[in-house]
């Protein structure tokens, strides 16, 4: 993969960006509303968004299709999401605010949107808890979306968040032959309902989606979804039965994670601007 180097100039303009639709965002909110700490939050989670957008292109996680999105800080029925790019093209000037009702866009000023938006809103709609979401065509995972013997399961303590299971989401039982994109209100909320209250599930034959209560934290599970299945497959090929994580074990992992995930964060961010 060939990749731009992020000029000095190139991120002052993000920043000043950024800084433009968190006003934007603020303008939304209550009159009554303390502007000082909404703003800085605001810009703070447009600058992880499109850092998650760098870091998920440059571990191979999204090329030129997926999206990462976060819930929008100043009004929990929206969500942040670009506008359709290539994931490693976002800046903060394309991050867009959509309803999570419909997942339509509250100001498109004629930019191109996303076709599966709407995987991200029925999340957000259905699971308070969310506040980033990523949908990955990732490689790896394909083969445990189709191959109905053989569930996804964790083999490696940084996927201990796979204790919870991995659910499928089969298309065909909600829209029948398809194109397999979850291109409207309906699809998204099918998804929804299958993924229930776990962080990942596979889509058959076209991807995943991970959630998390933060950005750093849904990058993280995207990554080690990949990461698991890969080791998996490759245990798999080995023979013999294969040792995987009792679920009290991926439980207690995962419960160390979040106090843990600035240091993967900041290393990911930083190979993915210097390049």
């Amino acid at each position: 993969m060939t990749h731009r180097p992020i000029t000095r100039s190139a991120r002052a303009a993000a920043i000043a960006a950024a800084a433009v639709v968190a006003a934007v965002l603020l303008s939304r909110t209550s009159p009554h509303a303390q502007p000082a700490a909404p703003a800085a939050n605001a810009a703070a989670v447009i600058d992880d968004l499109v850092a998650a957008n760098r870091i998920l292109a440059n571990e191979g996680i999204l090329d030129a299709f997926g999206h990462v999105s976060a819930r929008d800080p100043s009004n929990p029925n929206h969500y942040l999401l670009s506008s359709n790019l290539a994931p490693e093209l976002v800046t903060a000037a394309d991050i867009m605010e959509y309803d999570v009702e419909t997942s339509d866009p509250v100001d498109a000023r004629g930019r191109a949107i996303y076709l599966e938006r709407f995987i991200h809103g029925a999340i957000y709609k259905a699971r308070p808890d969310v506040l980033a979401v990523v949908h990955s065509h990732s490689l790896a995972t394909i083969p445990f979306g189709i191959v109905g013997s053989v569930a996804l399961k964790p083999v490696y303590h940084m996927s201990g968040f796979l204790y919870a299971g991995v659910p499928i989401y089969e298309i065909r039982h909600d829209a029948g032959l398809s194109d397999m994109l979850i291109r409207n209100v309906a699809l998204g909320n099918a998804l929804a309902k299958t993924l229930g209250d776990k962080p990942v599930a596979l889509l058959r034959g076209h991807g995943n989606v991970a959630v998390g209560p933060s950005i750093p934290l849904v990058v993280y599970r995207a990554i080690y979804t990949d990461v698991n299945a890969r080791l998996q497959t490759q245990a798999l090929a080995l023979g013999g039965p294969v040792t995987y994580l009792d679920p009290e074990e991926g439980k207690q992992f995962d419960a160390v994670v979040p106090q843990q995930v600035r240091r993967p964060w900041e290393l990911w961010k930083k190979k993915a601007a210097v390049r």
